[in-house]
């Protein structure tokens, strides 16, 4: 269903990029953030599913800015490398290719985010500094940044059984951003992605459910 494409980066670099775009005219358009494995058949299908709801989807492959065309496994070398690579690009670069990816669909009408575990803390950035509506799951280094303040509307989708987000984690997110909506489920960490140990069919589909009403609401052509 989709295609890849550059798109800009700072400096002199392009990027690659996912697109999935939908049958008839767009709904709006969605940057997909990624998880620490790279924009893999996983993410892909997450784009294409976005597309056939109506959304032009977009995932720019964050860890071209060290190595092109990254798509890692699930085992324990796919973890390892994983988090080398989120730590050598850092989260600010990768908000700074969630707006060029954002101005790569801008025809597509009102423009959101939706992350995953490392990209669910970018969706929560592209939210405080790009003023993006955004959806973040699971994401786990969320409350490093709570000192910004979101200029768009948020949600969070969490594990009530994820080891690396405890309740008083999720908590504070109630707390602190009272303005959000803050969902959990009966499920661990990746409870979305439908190729590991993780995935819980009846949460995925139920925040997925959530995640499209957000965005229905939220993007909705002036």
């Amino acid at each position: 269903m989709g295609q890849t494409i550059s798109i800009a980066s700072s400096g002199l670099q392009c990027i690659g990029a996912y697109v999935a775009r939908p049958p008839g005219t767009p709904r709006g358009g969605l940057v997909i953030a990624q998880e620490i494995f790279g924009v893999n058949a996983h993410i892909r299908s997450v784009a294409d599913r976005f597309a056939a709801h109506g959304y032009v989807a977009i995932a720019p492959a964050f860890f071209d800015r060290v190595e092109r065309d990254v798509e890692l496994g699930y085992d324990e070398a796919g973890f390892r490398r994983g988090r080398e690579l989120i730590a050598e690009v850092g989260l600010s670069a990768a908000v700074e290719d969630v707006a060029s990816a954002a101005e790569a669909i801008a025809s597509a009408g009102p423009i959101g985010c939706v992350g995953y575990c490392w990209g669910g803390t970018v969706a929560f950035l592209a939210a405080t500094r790009l003023g993006l509506p955004a959806v973040s799951y699971y994401g786990m280094r969320n409350v490093q940044y709570f000192d910004e303040t979101p200029r768009a509307p948020l949600m969070f989708h969490f594990g009530e059984r994820d080891a690396s987000i405890p309740p008083e984690m999720i908590q504070r997110h109630r707390d602190e951003l009272p303005g959000a909506e803050v969902h959990t489920y009966p499920a661990g960490h990746g409870f979305n992605r439908d190729v590991g140990a993780d995935y819980e069919p009846a949460s995925a589909a139920l925040a997925l459910q959530r995640t499209l009403a957000f965005f229905a609401r939220h993007l909705a052509p002036a």
